[in-house]
């Protein structure tokens, strides 16, 4: 078991629920009712820092998450490695699809097809965990449906 895939994995879930609900660290903070720092905030985040269970519940209360929802989302991400390093996308199969949650990602394909970029892009990790929070998506869900709908040969 990769303790430190889970770790990351439960980082990004943290900060993607945080994202959504358009607050910073200072502000998700403040609704904890124990002393926490930003700074430690951000190592949970950026999974370099352990949290107690304690304080997961803690998080999951003040982001308004299902513990064990959340906790089964990590689990699926490290154990089917649905976080690859990055993913290939058909821009212009992108820029055609007809999901409405691809909508910020289907005017970012016309743009790139428009300025006669290649049909086809990696994007890194980085780049869909950006495309994800534009979505509105959990990252892990915009690239299964990326891979639906947009695969590069």
């Amino acid at each position: 078991m990769d303790g430190a895939a889970y770790q990351r994995a439960l980082g990004r879930e943290l900060q993607q629920l945080r994202v959504r609900r358009k607050w910073t660290r200072a502000q998700l903070v403040q609704r904890l009712p124990g002393e926490l720092s930003a700074q430690a905030l951000a190592s949970y985040e950026t999974g370099t820092r352990s949290c107690t269970v304690v304080r997961f519940v803690e998080l999951c209360a003040a982001l308004d998450a299902s513990p064990h929802d959340l906790l089964e989302r990590v689990h699926d991400q490290v154990a089917q490695s649905q976080y690859p390093a990055s993913l290939r996308v058909d821009l212009l199969l992108l820029a055609e699809a007809d999901r409405p949650q691809l909508a910020p990602a289907r005017g970012w394909a016309h743009a790139e097809v428009a300025r006669h970029a290649a049909a086809a892009r990696e994007l890194d990790l980085a780049a869909l965990e950006s495309l994800a929070a534009l979505c509105g998506l959990p990252t892990v869900e915009l690239i299964r449906v990326l891979r639906e709908v947009a695969p590069a040969s």
